[in-house]
């Protein structure tokens, strides 16, 4: 016969072993904690950390870790994580210049096929940016998030003083530099920072569709074409009527023209004018307007897009396909970083908000976001190519020789081609 001491013991060991058991059952019901990697550079950076919030309400057990570097630093470090395979995230953000290098170098996912499908959400982006995501073989690497419709910002008060309406400088290319000359003798201010800047623009005009920048479909390089003589000719009217102030883009120098009032236009895209509001030359509100693109032109002029590194953790891949998927097709996503940081939205259901139809302060009051919806409409796809990155440096090397020793234009294209055409095909 057992005591009552004895059943009391085994009664409280039991009722201990039940309380581990079930502590150990609720430990193993605990959620799992994972972290996604983001790497992004500014202003990207700022709008993955805006959007953290309502992340976490739908991912209570998924955090954000943002690696944020400068715009060289950060595609440097892109380019090394890609060709070693270490240190890469889970999901890193592109400017579309260097998506063609990286979207033809295998390095990342192709997000249509399964299990992404992209193809799915393809009506839902403005056409141009989604078609800049794919490679020659038409396999998408990477998902725009936001755009850059080009359009030119010109100084209102300078103009007025020189006696120029904005007609006379839209009308043509030519004329836009015949303005830039009664604009100098007038005000002493100059047309623009620096004469690549119209080389940038008019490249990116009289493009066909499924054409790339320097290369075809084919990696036939298009260096020698018209587009790139009459481009380097006008940029060569520029110097030679002393229209530019020879600064380079995103110097202090630079900085100060626009907040000196010594520049009076500016060719870009439409995220220059909340950059100028923002840090640039805030001094200068009410000042400046935005145009279409002289001689009724059309181009891009800069992006970001979302990638996924093929050799990044594959746990992870689901959900930074998710991650993705949120800051691209989430409408109110896309609006908060348009408001925020003036990235242009890549999702076509952000095009119908009322924000577009509020005037800007800092251009005086101008609906310019109409514009800028307008000129993203018109914008043909650009194919990229995994040199395109190396042909904007070649090109801009051979352009300072004409600029700067006077070295003939098709002669200057010729040697671009050849150095082009070797690199094209390794």
């Amino acid at each position: 016969m057992r005591s009552k001491g004895q059943g009391f013991a085994r009664g409280r060991a039991a009722a201990v072993i039940g309380l581990l058991c079930f502590a150990a059952l609720g430990a193993r019901a605990q959620p799992v904690q994972q972290t996604l990697t983001v790497a992004a550079y500014p202003a990207v950076d700022e709008i993955v950390r805006a959007a953290l919030p309502a992340w976490k309400a739908r991912h209570p057990t998924v955090d954000i870790q943002v690696v944020s570097r400068q715009f060289v630093d950060h595609h440097t470090a892109m380019t090394t994580a890609l060709s070693t395979a270490s240190r890469l995230p889970d999901v890193m953000a592109l400017e579309v210049g260097y998506v063609g290098r990286f979207a033809q170098g295998g390095g990342l996912e192709e997000l249509s096929r399964p299990p992404y499908g992209i193809q799915d959400f393809r009506e839902r982006y403005v056409p141009y940016a989604y078609a800049q995501g794919s490679n020659r073989a038409g396999r998408v690497m990477a998902v725009p998030t936001d755009i850059g419709p080009g359009t030119l910002l010109y100084r209102a008060d300078i103009l007025a003083r020189a006696g120029i309406q904005e007609s006379e400088l839209t009308r043509s290319w030519d004329a836009y530099v015949a303005s830039g000359v009664r604009i100098k003798a007038a005000t002493g201010a100059y047309l623009m920072a620096h004469a690549r800047d119209m080389k940038d623009i008019a490249i990116r005009t009289g493009l066909q569709p499924g054409e790339g920048l320097y290369f075809d479909a084919n990696s036939r390089v298009l260096v020698d074409t018209p587009r790139f003589v009459r481009a380097f000719e006008l940029a060569r009217q520029v110097r030679q009527q002393k229209l530019d102030a020879r600064v380079s883009a995103w110097t202090n120098e630079w900085s100060e023209g626009f907040r000196r009032g010594t520049l009076a236009t500016q060719l870009t895209g439409a995220w220059l004018a909340g950059h100028l509001n923002n840090w640039l030359a805030p001094g200068t509100r009410g000042q400046w307007r935005a145009a279409q693109l002289p001689e009724g032109a059309w181009a891009a002029y800069g992006g970001t897009f979302f990638a996924i590194p093929r050799g990044a953790t594959a746990a992870n891949k689901a959900l930074a396909w998710a991650f993705i998927q949120f800051m691209t097709l989430d409408r109110e996503r896309q609006l908060g970083a348009f408001k925020s940081q003036d990235a242009f939205p890549a999702l076509l259901a952000a095009h119908d908000d009322a924000f577009f139809d509020q005037p800007i302060e800092f251009l005086g009051g101008q609906k310019a976001r109409l514009l800028w919806r307008e000129a993203s409409r018109h914008i043909a796809a650009v194919a990229v190519h995994k040199q395109d990155a190396f042909a904007d440096e070649v090109i801009n090397t051979e352009l300072d020789k004409v600029l700067d020793q006077g070295k003939d234009i098709r002669a200057a294209l010729a040697d671009a081609r050849g150095l082009l055409e070797r690199r094209a095909h390794r």
